[in-house]
């Protein structure tokens, strides 16, 4: 490997074996054990065939390098083979195929306390885990006080960490592999889950280790983050690189491919649910009333209607919405969670299916494509901390009619500002605005 290349990937692939049982009708235990003793008496073939075994590829013939000192994205759908890559750059799993070349230490944030053993303090994994990524003793004493000042859980740093909280466990692994030096750092999504300052800090942090010249893997769902962070993109889709290319051009692309699911107001979930997981979305659409039908095409002065149609098996404490609205070149517009206007309605929601609804006023985005990206989270329950997260899951125009400008006026809101002037005379006048409030 020459000096100048951090990681270099050839022809790398990751395949999984399925078992798929094919039966053409239910089948009871009774039927089972019924077959087999009548199978000890006749020779012939089964009524119902044996599973069959099936490949899959996650990965199929990825090829790329990165640069020391680079910061380079992964971005795909859901599924699209992303942590499986970062899990066999990270040596967490083998490949089935090709090359792995590395040049330097590597530390990895995958998962919530990734590295972390649940026995041992937060202090006591601080140290395991330096260990681990090769730091010498007295270079994780060093820095170990701004670790535990980053993670902010300096209360805790003698609990065991079986004892966290989810968030709790995010910072502390976060603050680790962030602040031990290793040439190179990979971090998944796991930075959505924290509130939004932990984010904040999270990003701001990372933007100081790219700036020192180490080499990052950063893959995430927030296209804001990728256009400040890195400095190229890599797109996947169903396991393959797409597109490798400058931030912005990677952005659009991968939008673009990720609203095609969606057609005319409506986003149908097409996997089914998983058997381990409480709560998923099941449909998304956008609607001008609750009535109505699903639309993708609105007017500024129409109130926007989201319906997430969904299924809980159990109630799930602390679960809460998430929602991101953003243009179609990453920009994100807004961004907040179901517990923002009051009680969220989300917490220890009864088991059964139904629709949250989430209004967006009228008279508030400006004109403009926008697309829709929902997750659902927990810090509270096992299932958590990312419960579920289907990603983007509408897309809607917005066109403005009854304005002079119109769909031509620049900026993200569409409100109308009532312009009122004062009168000129020598006796002040009061000049009134809608609301009743004047100005002399």
């Amino acid at each position: 490997m020459t000096s100048d290349v951090a990681i270099r990937i050839a022809g790398l692939g990751k395949k999984y074996r399925i078992r798929q049982q094919r039966r053409e009708r239910y089948v009871a235990l009774r039927d089972v054990l019924s077959d087999a003793v009548r199978d000890l008496f006749r020779r012939k073939q089964k009524k119902y065939p044996r599973p069959t075994i099936e490949d899959f590829w996650a990965l199929k013939d990825v090829s790329f390098e990165v640069r020391r000192g680079e910061v380079t994205g992964v971005i795909g759908r859901n599924g699209a083979g992303k942590s499986t890559l970062l899990k066999l750059i990270s040596r967490i799993t083998e490949p089935s195929a090709g090359r792995i070349e590395l040049n330097g230490r590597v530390a990895s944030m995958l998962e919530v306390g990734t590295g972390f053993h649940p026995e041992l303090t937060g202090r006591e994994n601080i140290f395991l885990n330096g260990a681990i990524l090769g730091m010498r003793h007295a270079e994780i004493k060093r820095r170990f006080d701004e670790i535990v000042a980053f993670s902010e859980v300096e209360d805790f740093l003698d609990t065991p960490v079986k004892r966290f909280s989810s968030g709790m466990y995010v910072r502390l692994a976060f603050a680790v592999a962030a602040h031990l030096h290793t040439e190179i750092l990979i971090v998944d999504e796991v930075l959505a889950i924290g509130d939004a300052e932990f984010q904040r800090k999270c990003l701001g942090r990372m933007s100081d280790v790219a700036q020192g010249g180490r080499t990052v893997l950063f893959v995430s769902h927030n296209m804001a983050a990728i256009r400040r962070l890195t400095q190229r993109c890599i797109v996947l889709d169903h396991g393959r690189v797409k597109l490798d290319a400058p931030p912005q051009e990677a952005i659009e692309y991968y939008l673009k491919q990720s609203s095609d699911g969606i057609a005319e107001g409506c986003f149908i979930r097409a996997a089914p649910r998983p058997h381990d997981r409480p709560f998923y979305v099941e449909r998304v659409s956008t609607r001008r009333d609750v009535r109505g039908d699903p639309v993708g095409q609105f007017d500024c002065d129409q109130p926007i209607m989201v319906g997430i149609e969904y299924t809980a098996t159990r109630p799930i404490p602390g679960l809460y919405g998430y929602m991101q609205l953003q243009r179609l070149d990453g920009t994100v517009i807004y961004e907040g969670d179901s517990g923002d206007a009051g009680a969220n309605p989300f917490d220890r929601l009864p088991a059964g299916s139904g629709t949250a609804w989430i209004r967006i006023p009228e008279r508030i985005l400006g004109a403009g494509t926008y697309q829709i990206h929902v997750s659902f989270a927990s810090a509270l329950d096992p299932s958590g901390p990312v419960v579920d997260n289907p990603g983007v899951v509408g897309e809607f125009t917005l066109d403005d009619t009854s304005t002079r400008r119109g769909n031509r006026r620049m900026g993200y809101l569409s409100m109308k500002l009532a312009w009122q002037v004062a009168g000129q005379s020598r006796r002040p006048q009061t000049a009134r605005f809608p609301d009743g409030r004047g100005v002399e």
